[in-house]
């Protein structure tokens, strides 16, 4: 037990210092705990909204973070490059997110082609029920999508490297929201400072 959370400690140590520099990214990542955190307790009324809640805007405020806030130069903090940080990556790096993400933009699709797809359930008579098969759907990728990576590491690593990255994404919410909480705060100081700075300039 104490060595699954070592290794716990370490991917998670390993994941905030390569891939959360940016107060932008942080603060972003606290917006997707706290809907996930709601997600997981919806779950349990209704699996399709929360599907819905966890993708459209927890995973989607996740990944702008990283895609396009995240800085991908070299990380002199770490002596790393960005090649580098990707080939090493635990569970989803951006080109495996990229296809993550790619396959649940385009998941609804199916649905319009075969609203009973394939007769796996009966056709959607309104919009809300249309939206309860695409959560249902996303529940399913959602799960597959962690149960893919963690049979991979099974094989690729070994089966506590995927236990311990399952546990890890599972709880990410409630660990980032203790990690990121001062996120925003510090966001807005910075950009506060900046301005100051920027108005003296002008001053000049």
């Amino acid at each position: 037990m104490n060595s699954f959370l070592e290794r716990l400690a370490v991917q998670r140590w390993d994941d905030h210092r390569y891939y959360h520099h940016s107060l932008v990214n942080q603060s972003l990542h606290l917006v997707s705990a706290a809907s996930f955190v709601i997600a997981y307790g919806v779950l349990f009324k209704d699996p399709a909204y929360a599907a819905l809640l966890a993708w459209m805007l927890s995973m989607t405020s996740r990944q702008i973070g990283h895609l396009f806030f995240e800085p991908k130069d070299y990380d002199v903090v770490n002596d790393a490059s960005h090649e580098y940080k990707e080939e090493i990556k635990v569970g989803y790096n951006l080109r495996r997110k990229i296809i993550l993400m790619s396959i649940w933009a385009l998941s609804p699709l199916i649905l319009v082609v075969s609203p009973t797809l394939f007769g796996l359930c009966a056709k959607p008579p309104t919009v809300a029920a249309f939206a309860r098969h695409v959560g249902n759907m996303w529940l399913v990728i959602g799960i597959g999508g962690l149960l893919f990576r963690t049979l991979q590491l099974f094989i690729i690593k070994d089966v506590q490297t995927g236990l311990v990255w399952a546990a890890k994404i599972i709880t990410d919410p409630f660990h980032d929201i203790m990690l990121y909480h001062r996120a925003p705060q510090a966001l807005f100081s910075r950009r506060a400072r900046e301005g100051a700075f920027s108005e003296v300039g002008e001053s000049f």
